[in-house]
């Protein structure tokens, strides 16, 4: 449907991906502890409007490779499939014995300049863009007519359930937070198990045909 191929199988890992403590999740909760709800909200929010960006780029840039250069697509096939492996590699390796720091942000109390500061965020982190060029591919017909539906729907769908993700986070900080730093074991194999999904969709989109 609209280009799309196994959109469940996205959807579970996108949602791994977005539960598993990372640098958004880090900055939602400093701000929420250190300035409040309404600081964690507008973090969210801005975290969500700044994946857009990487959103529209991702889109019309694979989607212009896609009509234009099959062999340019394989290159960005493997080199994904590549970048897919390592991030599963790196989640099995790494170990959660170092407590979080959620203690770091700003005291701004201006909640326009805490939401341009969550979108700058995640605009300027490259890892974002490499990560949607990686993963939105293999769930997309090479041969559907209009490529950029998929990956519009794909990359929206996975900005969604991370803002949500995000809001809850807010709205919840502080048992979140404690539950995170006391609960290594837990994020450990959170993390063994979103590497290991990683793992299995690079090398299902290194053997993956073009449709």
């Amino acid at each position: 449907m609209f280009g799309i191929d196994n959109f469940f199988a996205f959807l579970i890992a996108g949602i791994l991906l977005n539960i598993t403590p990372g640098s958004d999740t880090m900055y939602v909760l400093g701000r929420s502890i250190s300035q409040g709800k309404k600081a964690g909200i507008y973090s969210a929010l801005g975290i969500g409007t700044g994946c857009i960006v990487h959103i529209f780029l991702a889109t019309f840039g694979l989607s212009l490779v896609i009509k234009e250069s099959e062999m340019l697509f394989n290159v960005i096939k493997y080199l994904g499939a590549g970048y897919l492996f390592y991030l599963g590699v790196r989640m099995w390796l790494n170990r959660s014995g170092s407590k979080f720091d959620v203690s770091g942000a700003d005291d701004i109390p201006d909640l326009k300049r805490v939401f341009l500061s969550g979108a700058l965020t995640n605009i300027l982190n490259p890892k974002v863009a490499v990560f949607f060029i990686a993963f939105l591919p293999q769930f997309v017909h090479t041969t559907y007519p209009r490529p950029a539906i998929p990956f519009f729907i794909l990359g929206f769908t996975f900005n969604f359930t991370g803002t949500v993700w995000n809001l809850i986070l807010a709205l919840f900080a502080s048992t979140m937070t404690r539950k995170i730093k006391d609960n290594y074991r837990f994020k450990t194999w959170l993390d063994r198990l979103t590497g290991s999904v990683f793992i299995l969709l690079g090398i299902k989109l290194a053997l993956q045909q073009r449709h």
